[in-house]
Order: C-alpha cells, then sequence, then structure tokens
C-alpha cells in the first residue's frame, strides 16, 4: 500500500503539464478550483484588462494538516530524498561524471569556432613567453568602440581613458581560444542565449596577474597597495568623463504621489534646503500633479517599447549602474577577495569611463559605534575592518541608520539584516540617485571572465524580453537538453502550460497602487510578443523567480503587512529568487522604500521581486550557464529541479524546499553547493579532493574554465595536502 502512495507521489519522468502528480485526496479540491477558475475568467473579464487573481487560502481550500497527513507526508519526502541519494550515488560510475574538475589549457579545442561578432574583439597577443601554455594567448576587448564616429553620434559626451592603480590606463586581459575536450555542455542556460563566448578559456595568472596575483609595477617597482585609493580612482575617472552623465539624478516621486498621505511624514533625504519640518507642512500634490510624476520617473526609467523611427537619433545620457560588494565588520579579506576586488574596480569602472562605480557596503554590526556622529570612530571601522586600499570606496551602515528611515518596521525579525538586507540598498539609492541601476554583488560569488561582457549581456538579453509569458519562464530553469530553442521551443512549452493563467499586469489588491503601465491589450493571447521588447528590465536575477507559496521553502510566509481587513497577509502574490545576487533600477528601489514606510514588508529574498509582481514592473530570470558534477541529462534535471505545478520550479514539490536543497549538492550556482569552491581551488593552484596543485599541475597542465558565474566561494587560500570540499547542509 505505502509503495503503491508514492508511486502516485513520485515526481513523473517524462514531460507533462502536471508536475508533479497532485495526491488524490486533492483532486476533487483541484477540480472545484478549476471549475471555479474558468468561471471567472470566462464570465467576469469582458472588459478591462486580464491581471492575476488574489488567491485566498479559504479559496484554495487549505486546512490544518493532520496527523496521518503530515505522517504521509515526511514518509514521502524522506523517499524523495533517499531516492535522489541514490541517483546522485549512482551516477558516480557514468561516463562524464566529475567532467567540470580537471580541465587545462593542454586540453583546449575547436579554438577557431566563434562567430564573427565575438571573433572581432580578439586580437593576438604580443608574444611573450608564458611558461604555463603552449598557445597563442589573446587580448580581450569587449567594450564598444568608444572613438569610432558611430559611439560618438549616440552618445551626449567623449569617453576619456583613465588611470589604473600603476599609473597607466587600464590594459586589457589576456585569453586563450577554446574549450577542454571533457568539459560538458551547460546543464541549465545558454551561452548562445546571452550571446556570450562560451569558446574561451581563463587562466589564473593571465586573469588576476594585473590586480595582484602576479607582481604590477609602478614606476619600475613592485606597487605598494595600500598606497592606491579605488575611490579617487573611480571618483576621478567619472568627472573625467562628466559630459556622458547625470551626475545629479532626480528624487524619488512616489512618497509624494503614488501614496500621498505618507508625504512628508519620512521623506528620506529631505529635498535639498528644505527642512524635515519644512516638509512636513506642505500640503500633497493633486491627481494631476500625481500623474505627471508618475510618468516622469517612467519616462526616466527608460521605459521604451522598442520602437524606431528613421530620424537621426539624439546623443543620450548614458545610464549608470553602482555595484554594490556586500560585506560586514569582522570579515577577513583574502589576498583573492582583494584581486577579484580589483578587477570588478578596473574592468566595470575604469577601464568604461566611470559608466559602473563600485563601492563596498559595510554592515557595522555593533550599532553602540557612532558611526555617523563621531569621524574618529568612522575611521577607527574602516581601519579595523577594510584593507585601506578600499577605504575610499567604503560606505559604512547599521540597523539603527535604516531603523531610524523605516519606523513603520517594528519587529526585531522583520527588520533584521537577514530579513530586510535590501534597507540598506534603498538607503544608498535614495542618497545617490544618479545611478539608474543597482548590482546588489555577493562577496562570495565569482565570475571567472570578463565583468563587464557578463554585465552587458545579461541586460542585453534582458531588455530584448516579451513580457508575455515572462513571469511563467522567470519561474523555471531552461534546461536547453530538454526544452530547446528558448526563443521558440522554450517559449511555446511554457505557453502550452500556462495558458489562460498568465500574470498579465499587477494583481487589484486594494491597499496597492501600481506604479508600472497597464498591459496594451486586454489578454496575453493578443499581444504577439511585442509588449516589453526593448524595455529595461527592472529586475534580473541569476535565479528562477519562482512562486513561494506551497514550496516549504522555510521563509516563505515571512510577510508583514500587506493586508487589510478582507485579505490576509498570507494571501498576498509573492515570488522569490534563491541567493540575491541581482540587478535592480531605481525605479524598483524607490517604490520598496515608499511600501517600507507604509510598514509592507517580505524577507529579504522575496523582496524586489514581489515588490515588481504587485507594481507591474518588468523582471528576468537570465539563465546564466550553471553544470552539475554528475552527467544527468534534461529530462532528469526536468524531473527534479522543475517539479512544480506546470512544470516551474517553484510550488509544491519545489526543490527549494525544507529537505530538498541537497538536490543543488553537485551544482555550480546555488547558495551551498561542492563544485564552486573546489573547481575555484583547482583553478588557483590549489589541491581540492584529489585534483589540482603544484604536482598535479606539472603533470597534467594548468587549469582553465570557461566564462562562468560560480557561487559560494569563501576563503580562498592556500588548502593543504588531502584538502576535500564538503558540502554541508544538516538536513537532507
Amino acid at each position: 500500500m505505502a509503495k503503491k502512495l508514492f508511486d502516485i507521489l513520485r515526481p513523473p519522468t517524462a514531460r507533462g503539464v502536471l508536475s508533479p502528480r497532485p495526491r488524490p485526496k486533492l483532486l476533487l479540491v483541484v477540480g472545484l478550483i478549476l471549475i471555479t477558475v474558468y468561471l471567472i475568467n470566462f464570465t467576469s473579464h469582458g472588459r478591462g484588462y486580464h491581471v492575476i487573481p488574489w488567491r485566498s487560502r479559504s479559496a484554495e481550500g487549505l486546512k490544518a494538516e493532520t496527523e496521518e497527513e503530515k505522517r504521509i507526508r515526511e514518509t514521502h519526502e524522506q523517499a524523495l530524498r533517499d531516492e535522489f541519494a541514490d541517483e546522485y550515488q549512482a551516477a558516480k560510475s557514468l561516463p562524464g561524471n566529475d567532467a567540470i574538475y580537471g580541465n587545462t589549457l593542454a586540453t583546449l579545442i575547436s579554438k577557431d569556432i566563434r562567430s564573427p561578432e565575438h571573433d572581432a574583439v580578439l586580437t593576438e597577443a604580443p608574444k611573450k613567453p608564458l611558461g604555463f601554455a603552449m598557445d597563442k594567448p589573446y587580448v580581450y576587448n569587449p567594450y564598444p568602440a568608444y572613438h569610432s564616429s558611430d559611439w560618438r553620434k549616440k552618445h551626449r559626451g567623449p569617453y576619456i581613458a583613465c588611470q589604473g592603480a600603476n599609473g597607466k590606463t587600464v590594459e586589457d586581459m589576456i585569453v586563450f581560444k577554446g574549450h577542454p575536450h571533457d568539459f560538458p555542455p551547460e546543464s541549465f542556460g545558454s551561452y548562445d542565449l546571452l550571446n556570450m563566448d562560451g569558446n574561451l578559456c581563463f587562466e589564473r595568472e593571465t586573469r588576476l596577474g594585473p590586480y595582484g596575483y602576479s607582481t604590477v609595477l609602478k614606476d619600475g617597482d613592485p606597487i605598494n597597495w595600500d598606497l592606491v585609493n579605488w575611490g579617487d580612482l573611480q571618483e576621478k575617472c567619472v568627472s573625467l568623463n562628466k559630459e556622458r552623465y547625470d551626475l545629479t539624478g532626480t528624487p524619488n516621486p512616489y512618497v509624494r504621489t503614488v501614496y500621498p498621505e505618507l508625504f512628508g511624514a519620512a521623506e528620506y533625504p529631505p529635498p535639498q534646503g528644505v527642512s524635515k519640518q519644512e516638509v512636513r507642512s506642505e500640503h500633497p500634490i493633486d491627481e494631476e500633479q500625481r500623474k505627471e510624476a508618475r510618468a516622469s520617473e517612467q519616462a526616466s526609467a527608460h521605459d521604451n517599447r522598442g520602437t524606431t523611427t528613421d530620424s537621426e537619433p539624439e546623443p543620450k545620457v548614458e545610464q549608470r549602474t553602482a555595484v554594490l560588494l556586500r560585506s560586514y565588520t569582522g570579515k577577513k579579506y583574502t589576498e583573492n577577495d582583494k584581486q577579484v576586488m580589483r578587477a570588478l574596480i578596473s574592468e566595470l569602472n575604469l577601464r568604461t569611463g566611470g559608466e559602473y562605480q563600485v563601492y563596498l557596503l559595510l554592515h557595522v554590526r555593533d550599532s553602540s559605534l557612532d558611526i555617523f556622529g563621531d569621524d574618529l570612530t568612522y575611521k577607527y571601522v574602516l581601519d579595523q575592518n577594510v584593507p585601506k586600499e578600499f577605504h575610499g570606496m567604503t560606505i559604512l551602515w547599521n540597523d539603527r541608520s535604516v531603523w531610524d528611515i523605516y519606523t513603520a518596521m517594528t519587529e526585531d525579525n522583520e527588520r533584521s539584516v537577514h530579513s530586510a538586507q535590501w534597507l540598506s540598498v534603498q538607503k544608498f539609492s535614495l542618497e545617490h540617485p544618479e545611478y539608474d541601476y543597482i548590482w546588489n554583488w555577493e562577496m562570495d560569488a565569482r565570475f571567472t571572465g570578463h565583468h563587464y561582457d557578463f554585465l552587458q549581456k545579461l541586460q542585453s538579453f534582458a531588455k530584448k524580453q516579451p513580457r508575455r509569458g515572462l513571469w511563467e519562464r522567470n519561474e523555471r530553469y531552461y534546461i536547453p537538453s530538454y526544452h530547446g530553442d528558448y526563443d521558440h521551443d522554450f517559449r511555446n512549452d511554457v505557453e502550452a502550460r500556462t495558458a489562460g493563467d498568465q500574470v498579465w499586469g499587477p494583481p487589484e489588491l486594494p491597499f496597492i497602487k501600481p506604479i508600472g503601465p497597464k498591459p496594451p491589450v486586454s489578454s496575453p493571447e493578443q499581444d504577439p510578443y511585442q509588449w516589453g521588447v526593448g524595455e529595461e528590465s527592472d529586475l534580473i536575477t541569476l535565479g528562477p523567480i519562482f512562486n513561494p507559496v506551497g514550496s516549504n521553502w522555510i521563509i516563505r510566509d515571512h510577510v508583514w503587512g500587506y493586508s487589510d481587513a478582507n485579505h490576509d497577509k498570507l494571501d498576498l502574490p509573492r515570488r522569490t529568487t534563491i541567493v540575491t545576487q541581482s540587478r535592480v533600477s531605481r525605479r524598483l528601489l524607490n517604490i520598496m522604500h515608499v511600501e517600507n514606510l507604509r510598514g509592507n514588508h517580505i524577507a529579504s529574498e522575496m523582496t524586489p521581486q514581489t515588490v515588481a509582481l504587485l507594481h507591474g514592473l518588468k523582471t528576468v530570470f537570465a539563465p546564466h550557464p550553471v553544470w552539475f558534477d554528475r552527467p544527468w541529462n534534461g529530462t532528469f534535471l526536468a524531473k527534479w529541479f522543475n517539479p512544480g505545478p506546470r512544470g516551474a520550479t517553484g510550488g509544491e514539490g519545489s526543490p527549494m524546499g525544507w529537505g530538498r536543497e541537497r538536490r543543488y549538492q553537485g551544482s555550480t550556482w546555488y547558495y551551498r553547493a561542492d563544485p564552486p569552491a573546489r573547481m575555484y581551488n583547482n583553478w588557483m593552484g590549489y589541491e581540492d579532493t584529489h585534483v589540482g596543485g603544484k604536482a598535479w599541475e606539472e603533470k597534467h597542465g594548468r587549469p582553465c574554465l570557461p566564462p562562468m558565474m560560480i557561487h559560494p566561494v569563501k576563503e580562498v587560500k592556500q588548502t593543504q595536502p588531502g584538502f576535500e570540499t564538503h558540502f554541508e547542509l544538516a538536513y537532507g
């Protein structure tokens, strides 16, 4: 009997619209829901546009779980864990197991297979001996042709090259053509989809040498990094290129316009030359002014619809992006941490003439330290916690500094940094409105390739995405070997699974006034995948934006506010992404700020995703390449990683649910996994799990990796003989 029950509940191996199969006890309820949805959709929407419905818990027929149901569920969950563990162990004996490890320059193949576009950014490097490589090195320059007449016509000011740490202009990096012959194709995501050249290999010395891995000379002597001021170098670079940018920005309009009852009560920062007392005494603006302000903000957010004209385009003011490296007092910075930070600054700010600017956003855990009232205390915290070279780009914050802004957030768990890590980002954005976008960057993430190329390709991909079916594509992994082509096969598959029940505009909630645009037509089916094409995305994530309701994800119900007399907070439609590394627009941060002022809040991993959903803003999960250490095919990956309703990764059966996350043990991108640290250790020349180290390299060659984003990578340092990275998870 038990075995039969497990067979019914087990995720199916074949593709299907409903996966995993619902429990038999729920079939009647599901049938009633489908009938209700049908009646609502086809009898109540004669006019207007279709939006996602409010799904109350009572409407879904949810009730308290009985002890017997709990026992059956827990037994089923354990059976799934055991099955996956058996599959993981059995796959060790398959050809291609651990193929992501131990790849070197000595095994490169297909060196000249690339598109003309990708080939154009590679030039043969000046000949100088590289004792670790037989292949020709190439200079990699993915930047625009800044001095071309075409670029000059489209931009308001000229590009002026900036000096790096050694007093010279920043040099482009060195790469090798080809990929190791045993390196497997992507499990999730795709190079081709993002228009990235995945047929390149990066090794440590040419990648990080200019940033301290090798000796860097300045005026003929080894550079003293303590004498470098990265904050000053970035500011000088922006100043040289100031004609290209709007370095002032615009204040947050939404407190005054969307929820005028808030106006003056908690405006932060107050308008220049206006005291908080004066702000509080002003009167809210009228509805016409509110509409004008909203239209102005949407225009400033570059919310174009992809239209073109035959006239010559006006030179444009370039957008700027801040990259916030998230850190905290007490962290010890390894040499690799510092090398990666120098690379980010050089590649994103100095080489682009200030298009990006990198900051270290440091959480001061001890709120008793008067960092804002005493300059000596501020300097003391910097001296004790930040390498000297990064002092000039570090911004300190503490809990009190954000609690004083968001006074409606009163519960300790609600406003803790774990639940509210975006508060400090919102504060930064309010104080620096000159940035159109902000990358929230985790210190334990590593990208082996070129940072500028990667971020630009993510932005371009997101901008091309149509809004029709976007939330539904976002909520699942794109598996090339299973889904086929992204823009045709994958899109059609998602459409077939979700037709008639797609997000199309924000939900109609009486306590939310959406700031995003309304859909141009009443249903997705009327839009030929055009709405949103050419529109910048307000949120770009590196993982699926999934529905946590019913997922058993551990903090799915961490919701505060977002309710009224007729709507319980746990009925709120919401979305989330695991790993908070993401790009957020100023527009989204502005309305996140306002919702927090109102006392509406949701756990950090859900914050920008859910606010974007509620306000009708564009969000995109950019499917960057991800690998596993096991040679699993697409059907297997779809079964275990997109097992939710309609083939999604969220909802019931989600791999992010409690007790299911060990499925990510062999992944290159998650918050806990083996491969990121192990691959990076080997790449840096350190032994890890019988691969890497000096003796190993003398036999096999210098490790190299394609451009790949990996996480987590912590405490990169020389390992001891016999060292092995181990996956750590208390359950599953």
